[in-house]
């Protein structure tokens, strides 16, 4: 390992060291989440799933996801009203912009965040344990297609 650098530990690791049983569909999932781009919703996540495993069932991912938050594997947002998008816990901390015409979500890391963040548990003698800032707005392309 290099010195300062974090290896990213196997999902068969970060399971058995939570006392976890090690499943295919555990694998997967997390594997799945892990690796995209995109913060997915439970049904994207089942569709992408099938794809490798189809005997994987809706109530196998939604069961899944729940115990990766409960073991801080995977953060839940809220882009939609009542719509819910996973991603797999990033490595540093980072915010998020979402277009309110197409949903477009984009990811930006803000210093001032963690300064703000330690201000404020320093302040209120508060355990912060998670920031969660969305900000809402147009992105350009759907600005562009207002003005024509």
């Amino acid at each position: 390992m290099v010195r300062g650098v974090k290896q990213k530990r196997s999902t068969q690791e970060i399971l058995t060291s939570s006392s976890q049983r090690v499943t295919i569909q555990r694998t997967l999932l997390l594997d799945l989440l892990r690796q995209s781009d995109a913060h997915l919703d439970a049904y994207e996540l089942y569709r992408r799933a099938q794809q490798k495993h189809p005997g994987i069932s809706l109530s196998t991912v939604y069961r899944n996801l729940q115990l990766f938050q409960k073991l801080g594997l995977v953060e839940q947002h809220h882009f939609a009203e009542e719509h819910h998008y996973y991603e797999a816990k990033p490595a540093t901390e980072h915010q998020h912009l979402l277009c309110l015409n197409c949903g477009k979500v984009v990811e930006f890391s803000c210093p001032l965040s963690r300064k703000f963040k330690e201000d404020l548990a320093k302040r209120y003698d508060f355990d912060i344990t998670g920031v969660e800032l969305r900000m809402t707005g147009l992105c350009s392309s759907c600005r562009n297609k207002e003005r024509q």
